[in-house]
C-alpha cells in the first residue's frame, strides 16, 4: 500500500526533470552543428590540379636525374631534363606539351624527348598549367555504391531555370576573361623559366617545340615576348586551345623566328589549315615556313613515333644548325 502512495511524488519527480532538460535545449544555440560544418568546409584543401597530380606520378615513376624543379613567377613545377650524348651539343629543344598532355606524354612528347639527346640536342619537357579556356572541364562526384555492387540511379532532375534570366551578351564574363589573361601569364612563366635554364646549360640554339595546343602557346608565347635567342619555332599538329580567340594565323604573321610546320596529312581538317598557313608565309616575307607532312599510323606507334623523330632531325640539321 506504501508503495502505490509514492506514486505521485515519481511522477512529479518525472515532470520537474522532463522540465529541465527542455529548457537546457532551449538555451543551446541552434546553430552549433551548422557552424562547426562551416568551419569544415573552410578548411578543406582546395581540389589539386590534373597537372600537379600528373607530375607527382613521373616524380615517381622517372629517375631523379631527369627532374628539374624549375621556378616560374615563384611557383615551382616539373620540368624533364636530359643532356645531350654529344661532347659538343647543338642546342637544346624546348618541349611544350598540349593543354591535356604531361611531360612525357605518348605519342609524341615522350618519345622526342628520348631520342633527342641521341641527336646532339639537350631536350626540356615542360608541364603546363591546367587549361583555362571557355568551358572548363567540371569534376563530376561518382553515384554512390548500391549494397549488390552497382551504382545506384539517381533520377535526373532538370535544374531549376533562374526567375529572371540574365541579358545575353557576346563578351566573356569578366572573370572567365580573367581567368584566361591569368592562365597566359602563368604558361609564359613557364616558358620563361625553361629558356633561362637552357641558358644555363650554355646551349648555342634553343627550338622551342610545340605539340598540339602546345603550337599555339609556343608560337604566342613568341610572337608576344619576341625573346632574342628563341629564333625557330617546331609546331607539331597544331591545334588551337578552345577559349582563346587570338587566330593561330595572326600569331604566325607576327613571327620572325623559321618555322617547322609537321602536320598529318591524313585529316582533311590538318591540310586545309596547314594550306592556309602556307599560304599566308607566301604572302609576306615572315616567317620562314617549311612544311613537313606526315603519315599518322595509328596501327603503328612506333614507327610513328620513328618518322616524326627523323622528319625533325633533319629539319634541325638544314634549318638550326645542328649539320655537322
Amino acid at each position: 500500500m506504501t508503495r502505490f502512495q509514492n506514486l505521485p511524488h515519481y511522477a512529479l519527480c518525472l515532470t520537474l526533470l522532463a522540465g529541465a532538460v527542455c529548457a537546457f535545449a532551449e538555451q543551446s544555440p541552434p546553430t552549433k552543428d551548422g557552424e562547426k560544418a562551416d568551419a569544415k568546409a573552410e578548411q578543406r584543401a582546395p581540389l589539386a590540379e590534373r597537372s600537379d597530380l600528373e607530375a607527382l606520378a613521373l616524380e615517381r615513376q622517372l629517375a631523379a636525374t631527369e627532374q628539374q624543379q624549375l621556378d616560374a613567377a615563384g611557383t615551382p613545377f616539373l620540368a624533364l631534363w636530359r643532356p645531350a650524348n654529344d661532347p659538343a651539343p647543338m642546342g637544346a629543344v624546348i618541349l611544350i606539351p598540349g593543354d591535356e598532355e604531361s611531360a612525357d606524354a605518348p605519342p609524341t612528347i615522350g618519345p622526342l624527348r628520348r631520342k633527342l639527346p641521341d641527336a646532339g640536342w639537350h631536350s626540356l619537357s615542360l608541364t603546363l598549367p591546367d587549361p583555362q579556356g571557355a568551358n572548363l572541364p567540371v569534376r563530376i562526384a561518382e553515384p554512390p555504391a548500391s549494397g549488390d555492387g552497382k551504382a545506384a540511379e539517381a533520377p535526373t532532375e532538370k535544374p531549376a531555370e533562374p526567375a529572371t534570366p540574365a541579358p545575353p551578351s557576346e563578351a566573356p564574363a569578366p572573370d572567365a576573361e580573367a581567368a584566361r589573361a591569368a592562365h597566359v601569364e602563368r604558361v609564359f612563366a613557364r616558358i620563361d623559366a625553361g629558356i633561362a635554364f637552357a641558358g644555363q646549360q650554355q646551349a648555342k640554339v634553343v627550338v622551342l617545340l610545340g605539340h598540339g595546343s602546345g603550337a599555339y602557346w609556343a608560337a604566342r608565347y613568341i610572337a608576344e615576348r619576341k625573346p632574342a635567342n628563341v629564333t625557330h619555332l617546331v609546331l607539331v599538329d597544331t591545334r588551337q586551345p578552345e577559349g582563346f580567340d587570338a587566330p593561330f594565323n595572326d600569331l604566325l604573321g607576327q613571327l620572325t623566328a623559321k618555322v617547322g610546320d609537321f602536320y598529318y596529312r591524313d585529316s582533311a581538317t590538318a591540310r586545309q589549315a596547314a594550306l592556309a598557313r602556307k599560304q599566308l608565309s607566301q604572302r609576306q616575307k615572315q616567317p620562314t615556313l617549311v612544311q613537313i607532312s606526315l603519315d599518322a599510323l595509328p596501327g603503328n606507334p612506333d614507327v610513328a613515333q620513328e618518322q616524326l623523330f627523323r622528319r625533325l632531325r633533319g629539319w634541325l640539321d638544314k634549318h638550326a644548325g645542328g649539320a655537322k
